[in-house]
């Protein structure tokens, strides 16, 4: 017990001697402050005749505060200590960090031209790019060698032009060339990469010109039957019955159109579904069958079918896998007229069997290799007079594949000419309620 405290005593003793060193520490650091507040106090006593005792208690206070006051010099220290760590940092950093850190391909260079370094993604875009070798004779494009040019003599400058990459692929890019600092004799060009943003321009101008042009042709169409219906077929009958059929056939037409490019717009606002529900599969082409073979028999087609006994479920949406089933029947029934049948199965897929298969085969004409992996695309048809005797959109294939996409599905076609095609469906099969990995 007796060394305990002793230990104690020693250990108080320490502390109060570290508490002493600091209060005089902090009285060393005020003392001016301390001297100036005090001679202030004394005028003031002097010029309101404050009482003595008053000044006293007053002075006292001051000094109480100069011990316990925070050491201005710590905090000079502290804050010189952390703006040297910044300055430290940033010194260690060098222009080929920095140029690492860049996402978009990089090229610093000298006064010559020379090339001075290259960040990876530069290297990766334009390869090769050695340090020494000349930009002008890299970049041989007209817009590029003026650009290089250009910054050279323009002090303190930023510069812009746009440069086309077309080997390996056709690359867009915005290049932006700037000084780096004054008098370094250094410059740099940054690459911003614009493929995809105009190849989006590129696709939404075509959408609306193809969008613009199939609403154009049926309503020029009903514009001069109402022509001729005011003027020369007034009176008659026949004529009338005619051309008002037509009409209604067009408007129809427009209308089907209007209803595509809503659900078309609604699918990609939207890009991927949260599965919420589960759907069995044979009982959504069972409706489908139901609903399109009135449509099979005007056309002269019978719909045979193959599907599971057992229920197979899928994770999603009924009404949008109503949808995908929908329209690639109705197309096998519209294109594969000639074939006299339509095959319909479902079941699971070969190899490991996680994936549900759904195919529908027609005996039509086929489609030629070509237009196969583009027949998905908005507005294309393989054959535009035939897709519009059907009665077609463009659109519906479109609409399947972003519905399959949405249900992490997809779609694969295989065609022969004069044998027909199948388009399948493939879809993760539900294990335990939950989508196969």
């Amino acid at each position: 017990m007796s060394e305990t405290g002793g230990q104690n005593d020693d250990s108080e003793r320490r502390d109060l001697r570290r508490r002493t060193r600091l209060a005089a520490a902090r009285f060393r650091d005020n003392r001016w402050m301390l001297a100036a507040g005090i001679a202030a106090i004394f005028v003031i006593a002097a010029i309101t005749e404050l009482s003595p005792g008053i000044t006293a208690l007053i002075v006292l206070g001051l000094v109480a505060i100069a011990f316990v006051a925070p050491r201005q010099r710590s905090r000079m220290r502290a804050d010189r200590e952390a703006t040297k760590g910044e300055r430290s940092g940033l010194e260690r950093l060098t222009a080929e960090t920095l140029a690492a850190a860049v996402a978009d391909p990089m090229v610093i260079f000298d006064a010559n031209g020379r090339i001075v370094h290259a960040n990876a993604a530069a290297i990766s875009a334009f390869n090769p790019l050695d340090q020494g070798m000349s930009l002008l004779l890299k970049f041989r494009a007209p817009e590029m060698q003026n650009l290089i040019e250009t910054i050279r003599t323009v002090p303190q400058g930023s510069l812009a032009a746009e440069y086309i990459e077309r080997i390996p692929i056709e690359r867009v890019y915005r290049v932006t060339a700037s000084s780096v600092g004054r008098g370094t004799g250094l410059y740099v060009l940054v690459f911003k990469d614009q493929s995809e943003a105009r190849r989006i321009d590129r696709m939404r101008a075509d959408f609306i010109a193809n969008a613009s042009h199939e609403l154009r042709t049926p309503l020029a169409s009903i514009s001069g039957f109402v022509e001729t219906l005011r003027g020369p077929a007034r009176n008659d009958a026949n004529a009338r019955d005619h051309f008002l059929q037509i009409m209604q056939n067009q408007t129809g037409r427009m209308a089907r159109l209007i209803d595509d490019l809503l659900s078309l717009s609604r699918l990609e606002m939207k890009t991927y579904l949260v599965p919420g529900a589960t759907v069995d599969v044979g009982e959504i082409l069972q409706s489908v069958i139901d609903t399109l073979t009135p449509l099979a028999s005007e056309t002269g087609l019978t719909i045979e079918k193959n599907l599971p006994k057992k229920q197979i479920e899928v994770a999603g949406s009924r009404d949008e896998l109503f949808q995908v089933f929908e329209n690639l029947l109705e197309n096998a029934c519209k294109y594969g007229q000639s074939g006299e049948k339509v095959i319909v199965s479902a079941g699971l897929s070969k190899g490991d069997g996680s994936e549900v298969e759904i195919s529908f085969r027609d005996f039509g004409p086929g489609i030629p290799a070509e237009h196969i992996p583009r027949v998905t695309e908005r507005f294309y048809r393989v054959d535009v007079e035939t897709s519009r005797a059907q009665k077609g959109t463009g659109l519906g294939l479109a609409i399947v594949k972003h519905i399959l996409t949405r249900h992490n599905g997809r779609l694969s076609i295989k065609s022969a000419l004069a044998k027909g095609s199948t388009f399948s469906v493939h879809l993760p099969l539900l294990k335990n309620n939950r989508p196969v990995e």
